[in-house]
């Protein structure tokens, strides 16, 4: 079973940043795509940000140049540094992990989610 636990999050003005974390834990085989969703009230969980084991990265177009998206595969870690904040990105952030579990079965995590808020 795999655990993501996600740090980070919280409130901050227009324009500011912030940084996200989420640490994978547990017995698995392999970690293959982490990323990070994100659900605003009233609208559908969306992609933000994804990573795959090699490094191939991909960016929602609503955070392209704004938002990095980075991994420690040694920690299974992965990180989110978000910049130039507007109230839109306001919305709970899921961590996401796509791998293997040691019986070579798919698994597809989900992080508990942390609350973004981008107020003034």
């Amino acid at each position: 079973q795999v655990q993501l636990v996600e740090s980070g999050g919280g409130l901050v003005q227009p324009g500011g940043s912030l940084a996200l974390s989420c640490a994978a834990s547990g017995n698995f085989f392999s970690m293959n795509a982490m990323g990070w969703y994100r659900q605003a009230p009233g609208k559908q969980r969306e992609l933000v940000a994804r990573v795959t084991s090699g490094g191939f990265t991909n960016y929602a177009d609503s955070v392209k140049g704004r938002f990095t998206i980075s991994r420690d595969n040694a920690m299974n870690t992965v990180y989110l540094q978000m910049s130039s904040l507007k109230p839109e990105d306001t919305a709970v952030y899921y961590c996401n992990a796509i791998g293997y579990t040691v019986l070579r079965e798919i698994f597809d995590a989900w992080g508990q989610g942390t609350q973004v808020t981008v107020s003034s």
